[in-house]
């Protein structure tokens, strides 16, 4: 049975927390302002009140899933789709990330993104040792309704909305054995990191 409690450190405490305790956060403190897949969801805990979270889920493009690693490994794809801190104090967000994937049913290849267009380069995920894989090109898909994925387009093709240029970043929660197969067929050249922009608040991905 995986652990639902990571150590505690200097006052900060990591729990499983359920769908419900993660919207308000979610839904009035993040940009994006909507709820993703979430299968898994962790709080970042001081003297017992909640001031970060963590979310991890199905990723909104099936061809994430099979584009990884390969169709063999389709089915260990999860993405980290929210984080979000109240406060953001120093070592805060890379506490919550690095201790919420020892926390995850294993195996796993979580991937998540640093959104350009809100000046992340990813120093996070960088500080908690995931592999640079490149950047998405911006593009432009139909609009769906309430911001959600265009997958939920509304189907009016005159309708778009500009998507911007995302940072790809990938970990493998696993075994090292488990992870040189992954490492032998990720589909991705592995990149320096990117730069961190002069002014950086990453308390919300």
């Amino acid at each position: 049975m995986n652990a639902t409690k990571a150590p505690t450190f200097k006052n900060l405490e990591i729990k499983q927390i359920s769908y419900e305790q993660t919207k308000d956060l979610i839904l009035n403190v993040h940009y994006a302002r909507r709820m993703p897949s979430i299968s898994f969801a962790y709080g970042l805990f001081k003297h017992n009140k909640i001031i970060g979270i963590v979310t991890y889920g199905s990723p909104a493009s099936p061809f994430l899933c099979k584009g990884i690693c390969g169709v063999a490994y389709k089915q260990d794809v999860i993405e980290l789709n929210r984080l979000v801190l109240i406060n953001n104090e120093k070592n805060e967000a890379s506490y919550l990330i690095s201790n919420s994937l020892k926390l995850l049913p294993k195996p796993k290849i979580v991937v998540s993104y640093a959104d350009t267009a809100q000046n992340h380069c990813g120093v996070v995920y960088q500080a908690t040792n995931f592999l640079f894989t490149g950047t998405t090109k911006g593009r432009t898909d139909q609009a769906s309704a309430n911001g959600k994925h265009s997958r939920h387009s509304l189907g009016d093709k005159q309708n778009r909305v500009y998507r911007s240029p995302k940072h790809r970043y990938v970990i493998f929660v696993c075994s090292k054995k488990q992870k040189k197969m992954y490492m032998k067929s990720l589909n991705y050249a592995i990149q320096p990191y990117p730069k961190a922009y002069p002014v950086l608040n990453e308390r919300v991905l």
